[in-house]
């Protein structure tokens, strides 16, 4: 592509991407009402700091079942009776609508798998959570258009959050100090990424690590479980009792199958709103696993760990060895003007590769996983279902399937495996 043609490209996706968020917030609810948002997005500034740096004294909270009372940072950002944010509140500008504008889902509807096996194409992206043998899948259809769901998975209550302009997909606890609450949406981005609020004392969140950064709660983080992002196929056959998003019975009328951000999975774009200096080791929309485990990060360029049907890579992190499974199968969300008909980038998930004290090796043989100790076969979830370890289940490692511009914000101290 020529240097005009690729500065034409991304020309467009600006425009598609302001539009896209626009209409994440203004399209009309199932009863009619106009839920449209107001304000405009933040200039560019190259040259402001946009990592997530410094530590938050230990937050003061109050006995057990009861949270600190204070301003709502969705009102002010700047309140002296916050603690010390940790991120600048300079850097976290409007992304078009006010808060919920792009409305969760707080009243989710789940239908059963095993009777809904053709609901949407074999390659089309879900979010999958399971906590207690409890399976759900959220369709990235839905989760674009609204990018929380306030759920209670296997007696747990989560929100379950997906940035679309990240790409990336994380299920975090609700409950904060014995307290449950809800998550919304603040309308407000910081280095491109979602920024969630709590309901409970309107403190602000980054989406991208679970973490408080401004507001009353300041320094709290929140308990993490995976959520890879999975091919509709791969749930169905690995969690046949599973349940799967009603996007029908959200409560609001979206157009939910298309992408309203056209192109933007381009190793060629740059990121949308996004302030600050770019990490200049890997192209900003760089594809990566990024991985955080015992206070080490690495970030595992996709194509490291992908290729052909699929592929078992042990990767280090830190001083600790996790294995990586990636299979084919799975369409880009962000790519053509439906989710499912984007270029396939697989699907990921990232173990500890150990039962009990032995330590396995695996490989991808003949369209299964296999360890190369006992000959068992695993599941894309990490489950033994045939041979000495049937029946065993591998720790699975919380991962974000994202962007470098985004991971390297986040984790600035990251490694970075290109080969």
């Amino acid at each position: 592509m020529s240097h005009e043609g690729s500065r034409v490209r991304k020309d467009h996706v600006t425009m598609l991407l302001a539009v896209a968020l626009t209409l994440a917030a203004c399209t009309a609810t199932s009863d009619g009402s106009d839920d449209s948002g107001q304000g405009s997005p933040g200039a560019s500034d190259s040259s402001s700091s946009t990592t997530v740096s410094g530590d938050s004294d230990s937050v003061d909270l109050p006995a057990v079942g009861e949270l600190p009372s204070g301003p709502s940072a969705l009102d002010t950002m700047f309140s002296d009776q916050f603690p010390e944010p940790l991120i600048d509140p300079g850097q976290v500008i409007s992304g078009g609508p006010p808060p919920d504008g792009i409305p969760p889902i707080d009243d989710p509807v789940f239908i059963e798998v095993s009777e809904n096996l053709e609901l949407l194409p074999g390659s089309e992206p879900v979010v999958v959570v399971d906590i207690n043998g409890d399976a759900r899948a959220y369709p990235v259809r839905a989760m674009v258009w609204h990018e929380i769901v306030n759920d209670t998975v296997g007696g747990v209550p989560v929100a379950v959050t997906y940035c679309p302009l990240c790409n990336s997909a994380a299920t975090y606890v609700r409950t904060i100090n014995g307290v449950e609450t809800t998550f919304g949406t603040s309308g407000r981005l910081f280095a491109s990424a979602l920024v969630m609020y709590d309901r409970a004392t309107e403190t602000l969140w980054t989406h991208y690590n679970g973490l408080a950064v401004i507001g009353v709660l300041t320094g709290i983080q929140l308990d993490e479980y995976p959520s890879p992002l999975m091919a509709w196929d791969q749930f169905r056959s690995i969690y046949p009792t599973g349940k799967v998003l009603d996007w029908t019975r959200t409560g609001f009328s979206r157009d939910y199958g298309r992408n309203p951000y056209v192109g933007y999975d381009d190793l060629e774009n740059t990121p949308f709103l996004f302030r600050g200096a770019l990490d200049d080791r890997a192209a900003a929309m760089q594809r990566i696993v990024g991985i955080e485990y015992l206070d080490n990060s690495a970030a595992i360029a996709i194509e490291v760990v992908s290729g052909g049907e699929g592929k078992a890579t042990a990767v280090a992190v830190g001083d600790e060895q996790l294995i990586v499974f990636w299979v084919a199968g799975q369409a880009s969300a962000l790519d053509d003007n439906e989710i499912a008909g984007g270029r396939d980038v697989g699907s990921v998930a990232v173990f500890v590769p150990r039962i009990g004290d032995q330590d396995l090796t695996f490989s991808f043989v003949n369209g299964r996983f296999v360890d190369n100790e006992t000959g068992s076969v695993w599941l894309l979830n990490g489950e033994a279902v045939e041979g000495e370890l049937s029946g065993s289940r591998l720790v699975q490692v919380p991962q974000l399937d994202t962007f470098w511009f985004v991971w390297s914000t986040y984790q600035p101290d990251t490694t970075l495996v290109t080969g």
